[in-house]
């Protein structure tokens, strides 16, 4: 039985049953792997936790051709209504390290049919391999590409949004800065669980530290590979250190109760409305960092796609 006090104690009986079949199955901590074998790990793990990929219709891949001839993979989930669609740029999470198109495709099938909108997944580099900025220049470069193309795509420059979970929600939460910057009018920002703040020094970094899934030595693992220390306070990494937060895209923002990260989730958005941002900001109760990606046995996952979704449709206008 949990302690009262104990991190699990407030998770959803769903969740608890899941954490402890994860835990009983006896695999090695991420820490404990190369980031080779955590990305296979992560790859094959990923769809016996999320529900069967819905149906949609040419789903196809891409090739995002990108500044100094780097060409990054994409995915396009068509939204299979309007020409020229809505579209929402999506990048994965994974700390910067893991994740892939196919780990987050349930998710981004799942934010096309019930946003009413096409998605484009990007396939950012990932770390060791690419260190800091590489990952926000590949996101932002994605942005960029696709507001350029759009027509070419099918797609309707005036009405995009941007959106990401964990390190992604990161990156998409700084590509809106960007946007804002570059004169890009983006209809809404979707942050899923987002890393904010330059270091982990928040209450819930310390509650959540052990135990749920993304605990604090994972976080480090992830961080060791991706950022030198002498860049952590850089607002690319750490978007709650920008300057001034005034003028971005409206933010939707979704972040799980038992999750080290839930604090500076909620930093961002008082961050946002008091620079005069409209956001709408969720909290799952009972869930840990990654749930939206545990749709088999965790409801609150299934109503995060939905509650996204319909932030999604809300900013297209439809």
């Amino acid at each position: 039985m949990s302690h009262p006090h104990h991190p699990t104690h407030a998770l959803h009986p769903a969740m608890r049953q899941l954490m402890d079949r994860i835990h009983r199955a006896g695999h090695p901590p991420m820490q404990a792997m190369t980031p080779a074998q955590a990305r296979a790990f992560y790859e094959a793990g990923a769809p016996l936790l999320d529900i069967a990929p819905p149906h949609l219709q040419e789903v196809r891949d891409l090739v995002l051709d990108l500044p100094l001839g780097v060409k990054l993979p994409a995915r396009l989930y068509p939204d299979g209504g309007v020409d020229p669609a809505p579209v929402l740029v999506y990048f994965h999470g994974g700390g910067f390290t893991i994740g892939s198109l196919n780990t987050h495709d349930v998710l981004c099938r799942r934010l096309s049919r019930l946003g009413q909108c096409a998605v484009i997944s990007v396939d950012y580099r990932l770390a060791p391999e690419h260190r800091f900025p590489t990952a926000v220049e590949d996101a932002w470069g994605s942005l960029c590409h696709v507001h350029e193309k759009a027509h070419d795509l099918g797609l309707d420059p005036e009405r995009m949004a941007v959106g990401g979970d964990s390190a992604g929600g990161t990156l998409a939460s700084v590509c809106a800065l960007m946007a804002r910057d570059a004169g890009m009018a983006l209809k809404l920002q979707l942050l899923i669980y987002p890393g904010t703040t330059a270091h982990q020094d928040t209450p819930s970094h310390a509650r959540f530290a052990q135990g749920v899934m993304l605990d604090q030595a994972t976080i480090s693992w992830f961080f060791q590979h991706y950022i030198d220390a002498a860049d952590r306070d850089d607002w690319r990494f750490a978007p709650l250190n920008a300057e001034d937060h005034a003028g971005v895209a409206p933010a939707w923002i979704g972040l799980a109760e038992c999750d080290p990260l839930v604090d500076e989730g909620v930093m961002y958005a008082d961050a946002l409305r008091m620079a005069g941002v409209e956001v709408s900001l969720e909290i799952y109760r009972g869930v840990v960092h990654g749930f939206v990606n545990m749709g088999r046995t965790v409801p609150q996952a299934l109503q995060a796609h939905e509650d996204a979704g319909r932030a999604l449709r809300h900013a297209f206008g439809h």
